[in-house]
């Protein structure tokens, strides 16, 4: 694929491409959940995809598009965990280089899961500007290929994967819920349902001490300058352009797949984690549990439908749970 736009037709090809590589994870349910939240949720279980999380889906997707002689330099990207693990298993594979570029900080178990799938790590100050600028040197050192975390464009489509699956197995859904961060899965799943659910409607969930997607769309322009606070470490990076075009684009138009944020605070984001753990015994993410904060957080909107969730991913460090705090 191009650096243009990833098109619905390329979330399609992404999962024929990596159907051999990925697991199909479940729909879980759970009729406790469902009554507090008053509507009837289906939980794609990413959390028990391969690496963890989601994100093997896109990283598998874009190592697999590589050519032979790019594949051999390697590939490259920044990561604070999932993505860099993704793809470190994805190089892993087709037994390639991987570099992955870490910032300070970065939870003990997804730095740990990265370096078990024999990339090479890369450490830098937690800042945005500071991972770029370490992964530009990298690439220019390795000639590795930049396999960005979340504005690459078959990184977007392979995380719409998710939707295609979560559809295919839970039938007709009023609405998919999805954490925002970067907005590879906002992307990709948009695309997804511009295809095979138009009349779904796309809700992300974001933290409201990283709120830069509610503010980009509602303002109609990227917004760039916002420093994030949140318990949720996955979602901590800024909407990339690639995606809030894609975003903005399907919220407008006759075709338009409407497109809502609903900003969560931490503290019903790890509430939410908890209720998770303790009602269908999954262990996630505060960056995963937020999309169930998000339809707890306003159940009017929610009331009777029936609503997807994907749950992202499941890589906790167990001696930092958050409620334990």
């Amino acid at each position: 694929m191009s650096d243009a736009l990833p098109q619905p037709d390329d979330v399609l090809a992404a999962s024929a491409r990596i159907a051999s590589l990925i697991h199909v994870t479940p729909v879980l349910r759970s009729r406790s959940i469902d009554t507090l939240a008053g509507c009837s949720l289906q939980f794609k279980a990413e959390h028990l995809q391969r690496g963890g999380a989601f994100k093997f889906r896109g990283a598998s997707n874009a190592v697999a598009t590589l050519d032979a002689n790019s594949a051999r330099r390697g590939v490259v990207t920044h990561s604070s965990g999932n993505h860099g693990a993704a793809l470190a298993l994805a190089a892993h594979l087709r037994r390639i280089p991987c570099h992955v570029v870490v910032p300070q900080g970065a939870i003990a178990t997804k730095l740990a899961a990265i370096a078990s799938y024999g990339a090479v790590l890369h450490r830098c100050a937690a800042t945005l500007a500071a991972r770029e600028a370490m992964c530009e040197q990298v690439r220019r050192a390795t000639g590795a290929c930049l396999v960005h975390p979340y504005t690459h464009p078959d990184v977007i489509a392979g995380q719409g994967t998710a939707a295609l699956e979560l559809l295919q197995a839970a039938g007709p859904l009023d609405d998919i819920v999805v954490p925002v961060g970067g907005g590879g899965l906002a992307a990709g799943t948009a695309l997804a349902l511009q295809a095979h659910a138009p009349a779904t409607r796309l809700v992300l969930a974001e933290p409201c001490g990283a709120d830069d997607t509610l503010r980009s769309l509602q303002a109609g322009r990227r917004v760039d300058d916002l420093t994030p606070a949140t318990v949720c470490d996955g979602l901590r990076g800024l909407l990339g352009q690639p995606n809030f075009d894609i975003l903005s684009r399907h919220r407008s138009g006759t075709d338009a797949v409407p497109v809502e944020v609903i900003a969560v605070d931490d503290a019903a984001t790890i509430a939410a984690q908890r209720l998770l753990a303790v009602r269908t015994k999954q262990l996630v993410e505060p960056s995963s549990a937020i999309a169930l904060a998000a339809v707890l957080a306003t159940p009017a909107r929610f009331a009777g439908r029936r609503v997807g969730i994907v749950l992202s991913g499941g890589n906790v460090d167990p001696d930092h749970l958050p409620w334990c705090a």
